[in-house]
């Protein structure tokens, strides 16, 4: 007989560096965050499972606080589904904790706010066993200018001129209320802080900001970039592997 019906969320981090992004493809022979995920819990919890994503990552990319939830009647012991799964998903996804929530609950639709950090080594040299987790910029940057243009970014504003095409939000308003130039030696840290995300935004963001570290940009035309609303006066795309979801956060 099956069980009641409950909701379980799930606190997931992953090395992206081996899968087409966080969902299925149309091809499904291409491995996915989502894919592997499904396949797990459906193997513990001997059920056909969909489940719900706080957001897209995309290949390559990685994360240390991705938040699922999914239904399921199976019997599993919530605070037993995190071990269950890690025992059959490969060693690169690995499940931090699990609980049960209303059915109600929405992983995408209920998050207020998401934190992302991108990381970059700006030694002339980038070590092999980093290459896939950090973005290399050999170049001296300018931190200075960096954390001038940074400023302007922050706030309620419209960031279609760092939206990739193919975004299907409705607006491309949002609210950043932390971007956070910081070193540490030669690794350079960008943290952002907002209550939500458009198609790249943050790789697009961190590409624009190292142009005016390059000194290709001057800081004050990021406020230019910001009012012409589109996407070809910004910056390049920062690669995916610098690009880390750190958090997301819901309401208590």
């Amino acid at each position: 007989m099956p069980g009641q019906k409950r909701n379980i969320r799930l606190v997931v981090e992953y090395d992206g560096t081996s899968y087409h992004g966080f969902q299925v493809q149309d091809d499904t022979s291409l491995p996915t965050i989502q894919g592997e995920l499904e396949a797990a819990i459906a193997m513990i919890c001997d059920e056909r499972i969909r489940i719900i994503g706080s957001g897209r990552t995309d290949a390559g990319a990685h994360a240390l606080g991705q938040v699922v939830n999914f239904h399921t009647h199976a019997s599993v012991p919530t605070e037993r589904f995190a071990a269950a799964l890690n025992s059959v998903l490969p060693r690169d996804i690995r499940v931090k904790q699990s609980e049960s929530v209303p059915l109600s609950f929405h992983a995408r639709f209920d998050a207020i706010a998401k934190t992302y950090v991108y990381i970059v080594d700006n030694r002339p040299h980038c070590s092999v066993f980093l290459r896939n987790y950090v973005y290399h910029v050999p170049q001296p940057l300018d931190i200075a200018a960096m954390e001038w243009a940074a400023g302007l970014l922050v706030g309620t504003q419209d960031y279609a001129s760092f939206q990739t095409s193919g975004s299907s939000a409705r607006t491309s308003v949002r609210t950043i209320d932390q971007l956070q130039v910081e070193t540490e030696g030669a690794v350079l840290r960008f943290t952002l802080r907002a209550n939500g995300f458009l198609y790249n935004m943050v790789r697009n963001i961190v590409g624009t900001l190292l142009e005016v570290g390059k000194g290709r940009l001057l800081p004050e035309e990021v406020g230019t970039i910001i009012a012409a609303r589109d996407r070809s006066q910004a910056g390049p795309t920062a690669p995916a592997c610098g690009l880390y979801l750190v958090e997301v956060e819901y309401c208590k």
